[in-house]
């Protein structure tokens, strides 16, 4: 009996020490994000992390004590049983192992804990999943992986996988039967995180204002289980108040009624209209906007159209943006919609509503439109022409997405301009040579990040020169968004991170100048559709930025958080803390309630498609 409870309970010590010394390697990997912590952080992190290494150790022990609960009738010596044990610590090793590495090296790029992204972006294009990084890296990850298994392995190997000379009694195995069994069920406490009324969340690795510290402490298997189980139930999760309270302060935050006040934007009821979608662009790459003098393009065509200067991102992926851009329709903190083919089939879309009033539709992307389920989301958005990676030649297939921006244009620009239609034209161009792993023909500048915006923005400016010459450029109007929010500078500062250009230009734009109200991504169909006269109301979330009447916000998720930008305020609110990040401006608090109401909201309207 004392054999079976000594390797229950090192079994149950030996995962949770497996975990704290993965989060001592995740603090010194990452050394240089916390070399200012201090002794203070640096134990903060680990002793704040401990409770969901203990409630994942629960989880991982059950198995292993419900064999040994067995091994108490069968003897200890039972091969069945070992050979079981074996197999499941070599699964667990290796799982273990992939979970812990993935985390280490996504972190650098993602700036948050392992969840179920990386599986959605590697099940929909494994060849555009791993397209940021080399071939190295994925060989030294691979390794990396390989050498924790075996090592995790021998650890279990040699302490609670050691064969048992030592018999028991058959008047001992009732009562060790009894004690295993207990033992097993008692790991219930820390999986469910104690006996009070709240269950183990992420919420228990929040101890600081610094959420580098906060991400040191999340357990990457506890956040990995948390993402997966919720995935459903939408309308159950991020519930702040009832449903009354949700819906009046959601109703403020709504489109208004149109007033007399509205300036027309276009000089034609019917142009074409051309989107280009900019992969990862930013504010801070433009000098119009106070940012450093890179997109020099972009930026001639703010001077001669209309620049919006208070304009945020929605999200921080492009599967998530698309959404907000094409749909108005929120991106969310722990899931993508984009993901549900059923539910996007309900959303509505700028192009849907443009192909209702007799517009042709067509996409170009120089990439796999499967990736992240997007070729779905576009087929339900009424796209019947999507021209992507497989469309152009190998020999132009030449990034590491597919065709670079320039073959992309090349092909849209002499399409666009040869095709006859008696219709208008909508289309949209999604660029992504300003993607990592930021390889361009193209040399600028020395810092490849720059040089891949500059490559990218030489190419918008190519377009635009085409298209002012070729006579169709009076009857166009060209709108230019980044996909989500900027991959330049990286910054913790979550304001500066998802503010990024809108810029609208063409000869068909009556309206320009600058334009300092605050909007996102969610509020183009409102407002591009109520200037072509055609009913925007399905739009729930989508507000018209040039309505005065109505209220003018920034909205903004990203994986555990919400933010909300005013001209008063401020606010970032972190979901799984239930606790106020920042909230900063003249208008303190006054946001944090209607930014729960929201997302509240937003889940509700979730679940209900």
């Amino acid at each position: 009996m004392k054999r079976q409870i000594i390797k229950l309970i090192t079994t149950y010590i030996l995962f949770v020490a497996l975990f704290i010394m993965q989060r001592i390697i995740f603090i010194v990997y990452y050394n240089g994000l916390f070399e200012s912590i201090g002794i203070g952080g640096f134990f903060g992190a680990l002793w704040h992390g401990l409770p969901l290494d203990l409630s994942v150790a629960g989880y991982l022990t059950a198995i292993p004590g419900l064999l040994l609960t067995i091994s108490t009738i069968t003897g200890p010596g039972n091969k069945v049983i070992r050979n079981i044990a074996t197999i499941y610590f070599a699964i667990i090793s290796l799982a273990i192992s992939i979970i812990f590495i993935t985390d280490l090296a996504l972190y650098e790029f993602w700036g948050f804990r392992l969840d179920t992204t990386p599986i959605f972006y590697f099940t929909s294009s494994p060849k555009d999943a791993m397209a940021s990084v080399s071939g190295w890296y994925i060989a030294l990850g691979i390794s990396a992986i390989i050498i924790c298994s075996i090592l995790t392995f021998l650890a279990f190997r040699y302490t609670v996988l050691k064969k048992s000379r030592q018999k028991a009694a058959n008047s001992n195995r009732l009562a060790a039967f009894t004690v295993t069994i207990l033992l097993t069920g008692a790991l219930f406490v820390p999986i469910r995180g104690g006996f009070s009324v709240s269950t183990m969340n992420l919420s228990k690795a929040y101890f600081s204002q610094n959420q580098r510290l906060n991400h040191a402490a999340i357990n990457p298997a506890f956040s990995l289980m948390h993402s997966a189980t919720h995935q459903t139930n939408f309308d159950k999760q991020y519930r702040y108040m009832d449903d009354a309270e949700a819906s009046a302060l959601l109703a403020e935050m709504t489109d208004k009624p149109a007033t007399d006040s509205i300036p027309q934007l276009l000089s034609t009821h019917h142009p074409d209209i051309i989107m280009i979608i900019l992969e990862s662009f930013s504010s801070h790459i433009m000098k119009s906007l106070g940012g450093e003098d890179i997109a020099v393009n972009l930026d001639k065509a703010a001077s001669e159209g209309l620049l919006f200067t208070n304009f945020f991102a929605n999200s921080f992926r492009t599967d998530r943006g698309l959404v907000s851009i094409i749909s108005g329709y929120p991106a969310q903190p722990n899931t993508s919609v984009m993901k549900y083919a059923d539910k996007v089939e309900s959303l509505p879309s700028i192009p849907q509503s443009l192909k209702r009033n007799g517009y042709d539709l067509a996409y170009y992307y120089g990439g796999d439109a499967n990736f992240t389920n997007m070729y779905a989301y576009l087929v339900s958005c009424g796209f019947e022409r999507i021209i992507s990676d497989k469309d152009f030649p190998i020999s132009q297939r030449t990034g590491k997405w597919g065709a670079n921006d320039g073959v992309l244009f090349d092909r849209f620009t002499k399409d666009y301009l040869s095709e006859k239609t008696g219709n208008p034209r909508f289309r949209i161009v999604q660029t992504s040579s300003s993607h990592e792993p930021f390889d361009v023909p193209y040399d600028k500048f020395n810092d490849k990040r720059i040089n891949a915006f500059a490559y990218a923005d030489s190419c918008i400016g190519d377009f635009i020169g085409k298209l002012k010459t070729s006579g169709k450029w009076d009857n166009t109007l060209v709108i230019l968004v980044p996909d989500h929010f900027g991959a330049y500078p990286d910054t913790d500062d979550q304001k500066a991170r998802h503010q990024i250009p809108l810029v609208m230009t063409g000869g068909a734009l009556k309206l320009k100048g600058i334009n300092g109200t605050y909007a996102s991504q969610i509020d183009i169909a409102a407002t591009l559709l109520y200037q072509l006269g055609i009913d925007h109301s399905e739009y729930k979330f989508s507000k018209n930025i040039l309505n005065p009447a109505s209220p003018h916000f920034g909205y903004f998720t990203g994986p555990s958080f919400f933010g909300i930008v005013t001209p008063g305020n401020c606010l970032i609110y972190n979901c799984d803390a239930n606790a106020v990040v920042s909230d900063d401006g003249t208008d303190k608090g006054k946001n944090i309630e209607r930014g729960k109401a929201f997302l509240q909201k937003l889940y509700d309207d979730l679940e209900s498609l």
